[in-house]
């Protein structure tokens, strides 16, 4: 970032510079910033992909650390921005006949933000945070916890199918058992999938599904944004309409896309035509 031309003219005695060279350039920096923005989303998107479909990778190639480098990126064109603009503004107070050397203070204060780098910071990008958050909520759905003794639908299929080609590790008792509990255990999923993918203001499964930052809770995008609109435009307060929840005052810049939620109900309803 250090070293990037910072153009800048002088009017004679008046010691008046001129910023319109500078302020272009910056315009350009935070058109770059976008891209970083969606390199990110892109490669969050991989990594879920990775994750649903229980892809190894190596951790050499992995999203994780691609959105990382991102991060990074994204401090560091942070840091020039705030280094370049803070320079400006001092320049601009000062008033100095004498026209300073641009470049020098932008390289000054820009490493002395350098310097105070910690992992830390990635706690302060939001999409960095939005996919450690996401990445772990797909893998809990991705991998079930067991309800039936050890066997899931996956593996009462592989286990049907391996005792009928002579296989013994779990015998035909341990078929028997899970034939018994099948039933019951579709029961609990189709139950619990309902208490999580139901939208709490349309009562309908969700299809665009939408988390609120503040409290965690989860609504139909739609939805969700209809009644915010319809709150603020008769200057009320937006409350979440999840029964018990303490949040009264809800916005749009509340709400992200809950990607790993999307694709947990997609998944389900695959899961539900299959069986039909």
């Amino acid at each position: 970032m250090p070293g990037r031309s910072t153009s800048s003219s002088s009017s004679g005695s008046t010691g008046f510079i001129s910023f319109s060279g500078v302020e272009s350039a910056l315009s350009s920096l935070k058109t770059f910033q976008s891209c970083i923005s969606s390199g990110m989303d892109t490669a969050s998107s991989v990594a879920l992909d990775l994750v649903e479909t229980q892809t190894e990778v190596s951790s050499e190639y992995s999203m994780d650390k691609a959105m990382v480098e991102f991060a990074m990126m994204d401090r560091e064109l942070n840091h020039y921005l705030k280094a370049v603009q803070s320079t400006i503004n001092h320049v601009k107070e000062e008033r100095s006949e004498k026209i300073p050397d641009l470049k020098l203070l932008v390289e000054k204060k820009f490493l002395a933000l350098q310097n105070k780098n910690s992992d830390a910071d990635f706690q302060n990008n939001e999409k960095f945070v939005q996919f450690k958050q996401q990445l772990k909520e797909l893998k809990k759905q991705s991998v079930k916890p067991k309800e039936d003794g050890g066997h899931n639908e996956f593996d009462k299929i592989k286990d049907k199918d391996g005792s009928r080609a002579g296989n013994e590790r779990d015998g035909l008792q341990s078929d028997r058992e899970a034939d018994i509990t099948e039933g019951v255990d579709e029961d609990m999923i189709v139950t619990q999938s309902q208490t999580n993918f139901i939208c709490p203001i349309t009562q309908l499964e969700m299809k665009k599904p939408v988390k609120n930052k503040v409290c965690g809770h989860t609504y139909e995008e739609e939805a969700i944004v209809r009644m915010i609109e319809s709150k603020h435009e008769r200057k009320k307060k937006a409350c979440c309409p999840k029964i018990g929840c303490s949040h009264v005052d809800m916005r749009m810049s509340d709400l992200i896309q809950d990607e790993a939620l999307r694709r947990a109900i997609e998944s389900h309803k695959k899961r539900r035509r299959q069986s039909n």
